[in-house]
């Protein structure tokens, strides 16, 4: 019975080894919880930033995954399988890939899904119930992508949605109720788009929103006062960079808690005495680079909390001496850059909290209607309350230059033709008639600091021709398409506005103009100091060659690096809008190149950090301009610069590896030349040693030949012997030579002459032949 059972099993087993091997061939193939080129070192933090993946990589075990990042990669769609296994992720980020299309169901698993960053791709569209299984969803970034149309569906389901980014994309209107699925929404971004109309429901729902940023659009005008009706909590309101040319009165009757206003940028000309009704708690104004001409004089009654005003870049030509009068609060207030010649003495008296106030950048006529001015500005400086004010005469020719600070009552003249009353404000007055003026203040009434001479009110009836400016002037002034308008001709000619785009356009303001005989102090709010009338630049390429400059590396750790450079004063056309920057960085050494680029804010300072790079490898970072959403088709090789991040554990503050290697290269040359010293001196010892030891050369080594014949012994020859037999008595002297020599030969026969020595040694020739 045992024999048969043990064949049994001896033939069983090579079924039972087969059967498992198929088994285990048939089952899939483990994968790595951390695919091959994703870093996964932080816990539960995968991450695939800048590793040049074209799809969407797989885990073998995704669940404890919590943050995804595949950012700067080159994925082009997502599929409905690429996060269907991962139901507990928090955080995913998409930028800065190529994405065009996502699938409807690419995010149905991800219902734990608080923040989705899709910014920097190339989508189009988003359809509708894509994002509706994120219900937990808190951040969602879409900026920066292609999409021209948003519906009520498009955020449908996004209940707890906080901030919403859309700028940069090419939406040209918002319908009614656009968003009224986000009920929780507080920061909403739509800058940089192509908006051109606002429906009167557009921001229906949004009641808690704080934020409202639509800066950089087409609006031309705001017209329906129910346009911000639902936004109740809204506290900031950015309108900048816009074609605004009118404001409907009581457009902001329904914002009691908007703190900050801006519409800077826009081509406002006139402002309604409501404009600004209902404002009570705002702080901050921001009016510059408008067409502004005058200012009602109950423009700013509501506005008793204002802290900053600015007006700069504008054309105000006079102001009302109760114009700042509401503003018991103001804190800064900006007027430069403007047509103002003078200003009334109690134009400030009301304003007892003014720390800071700008006025370069104006005509300023140094005459007796200035004294009021000049006395409060040192009342407020010697009691330490207010910052240097720099009031820079440009009249009379004789004060050109100086400060009204440092001049004198007696220096302040009345006027020509006038006469200056006591306690008399004649700026506050309507200005005078062209003809009225002195030449020199007709033209600079035209010439104002952004070239804004278009204006029939300021225009001279006549003039002299010596108040013409010179050609090079009106270049600096950037005024190249519209010829300067004649004088002398006794009609009126207002400036031309062909080119009011270019010169108000600037993204940095130009200074005033400036010539010989009106010196004045470079502005300190620039970065860098910039001459009168920058130059106006459109073309990227222009942009990188003539204005991008000094780019340096700085703070290099294991995992970031931050680059600087440097911008030469420039201008840029209004419709274009102020330059950006934006930064390519590459990987050496790597099998698979990428690249990624990385767009920074408008008007940030020129630097950024690189955050997420792989240690110790070699990077090539390069920075380009970025003007009107073009950028130069060459690539930017003069501003690059390559760069080395520091190995794990390494920190910029270590041992100078240069100074180390100077060190042992030394120590290694004082090594190598001990080692020759001493091989020399042993060199030189052994010759001084064989010079000493030398001598006269021995008999044993002249006749070494007959040393054969000592160990022979007893088979010497009777002759030989008998040669020996003749040898001189022992008293005779003898050379001593050493003990194994056999034979002693007399000194004297090494005395002897030649000949009788070639005789004896035929002697010997002969008896050792015999």
């Amino acid at each position: 019975m045992e024999a048969p059972r043990r064949l049994g099993l001896m033939l069983l087993l090579p079924w039972v080894v087969c059967g498992g091997l198929a088994l285990f061939s048939r089952l899939p193939p483990v994968e790595s919880v951390c695919p091959e080129p994703c870093d996964c070192q932080l816990q539960q933090h995968l991450l695939c930033t800048n590793r040049g993946l074209r799809a969407v990589p797989k885990t073998a075990d995704p669940q404890g995954i919590l943050t995804y990042s595949l950012g700067g990669n080159f994925i082009a769609n997502i599929s409905a399988f690429d996060f269907h296994r991962l139901a507990g992720l928090q955080r995913l980020d998409l930028q800065y890939n190529r994405i065009r299309w996502l699938h409807p169901k690419a995010f149905e698993r991800l219902a734990l899904l608080e923040e989705l960053y899709l910014g920097n791709n190339r989508l189009v569209a988003l359809a509708p119930g894509t994002l509706r299984p994120l219900a937990k969803l808190r951040i969602l970034y879409v900026n920066a992508n292609e999409i021209g149309r948003l519906s009520t569906a498009s955020f449908a389901g996004l209940g707890s949605l906080v901030k919403l980014r859309l700028d940069g994309n090419a939406l040209a209107s918002l319908g009614e109720a656009t968003f009224s699925g986000l009920p929780n929404l507080l920061y909403l971004h739509l800058e940089s788009n192509h908006i051109r109309w606002l429906s009167h429901g557009a921001f229906a729902g949004l009641a808690k929103l704080r934020f409202l940023d639509l800066s950089g659009n087409q609006q031309s005008s705001l017209r329906h006062p129910e346009t911000f009706g639902p936004l109740r909590s809204l506290s900031t309101l950015l309108l900048s960079g816009n074609s605004l040319q009118q404001l409907v009165g009581g457009l902001f009757q329904h914002l009691p808690s908007l703190a900050k206003l801006s519409l800077s940028g826009n081509r406002l000309a006139q402002l309604a005495p409501d404009a600004f009704a209902g404002l009570g708690a705002l702080k901050e104004l921001r009016l510059d680079g408008n067409l502004l001409s005058h200012l009602p004089a109950t423009l700013l009654e509501p506005l008793r909390s204002l802290e900053a005003l600015d007006l700069s870049r504008n054309v105000l030509a006079a102001l009302h001496p109760a114009a700042f009068g509401p503003l018991p609060k103001l804190r800064e207030l900006s007027l430069r850059d403007n047509a103002l010649a003078v200003l009334p003495g109690e134009l400030f008296t009301s304003s007892l909290a003014l720390q800071r106030l700008e006025l370069d950048g104006n005509a300023w006529s140094c005459d007796c209607r200035l004294r009021g001015l000049k006395r409060w500005l040192g009342t407020r400086h010697s009691q330490g309350r207010l910052l240097t004010v720099f009031v820079q005469c440009r009249l009379p020719p004789a004060l050109a230059g100086k400060y009204l600070d440092y001049l004198q009552d007696a220096q302040l003249l009345p006027p020509d033709g006038t006469d200056c009353h006591s306690g008399a404000s004649p700026s506050s007055s309507p200005p005078p008639a062209t003809g009225q003026q002195p030449r020199e203040q007709q033209w600079q009434l035209i010439l104002v600091p952004e070239g804004l001479g278009g204006n029939s009110s300021h225009s001279p009836a006549q003039g002299g021709p010596g108040s013409l400016p010179s050609a090079s002037t009106m270049r600096l002034l950037g005024a190249q398409d519209g010829p300067a308008p004649a004088r002398g001709s006794g009609r009126d000619e207002p400036t031309p506005t062909a080119s009011l785009p270019d010169l108000l356009g600037s993204s940095r303001p130009s200074p005033p103009l400036a010539g010989p005989a009106w010196p004045r102090r470079a502005r300190k709010h620039h970065l860098a100091p910039s001459a009168a009338g920058a130059p106006l630049v459109s073309d990227p390429c222009d942009f990188n060659k003539l204005f991008l400059c000094n780019l340096s590396v700085e703070a290099v750790s294991t995992s970031s690096v931050t680059v600087r450079w440097w911008v030469r004063p420039h201008r840029s056309p209004r419709l274009l809008g102020p330059v950006r920057f934006r930064l390519l960085f590459d990987r050496f050494g790597a099998a698979v190149k990428f690249q990624r680029f990385v767009y920074l804010a408008e008007q940030s300072e020129p630097s950024a950090t690189l955050r997420e790079l792989r240690p110790d490898t070699p990077y090539l970072v390069c920075v380009e301009g970025v003007l009107g959403g073009r950028v130069c088709p060459v690539a930017p090789r003069d501003h690059c610069v390559g760069l080395v991040t520091l190995p794990n554990g390494g920190t910029a503050g270590g041992p100078d590896q240069q100074l180390l290697t100077l060190v042992l290269l030394a120590v290694n040359a004082l090594l190598l030349f001990a080692a020759l010293a001493a091989w020399v001196s042993r060199l030189v010892r052994r010759k001084m040693q064989g010079r000493r030891q030398a001598a006269p050369v021995h008999v044993r080594q002249m006749y070494s030949t007959r040393r054969p014949l000592r160990s022979m012994g007893t088979g010497v020859s009777a002759d030989f012997s008998g040669f020996q037999s003749h040898r001189p008595p022992r008293g005779t002297v003898t050379c001593a030579l050493s003990e194994t020599d056999l034979i002693e030969f007399p000194c004297e026969r090494f005395a002897d002459s030649s000949s009788a020595r070639r005789g004896e040694d035929h002697l010997l020739q002969q008896r050792f032949a015999d």
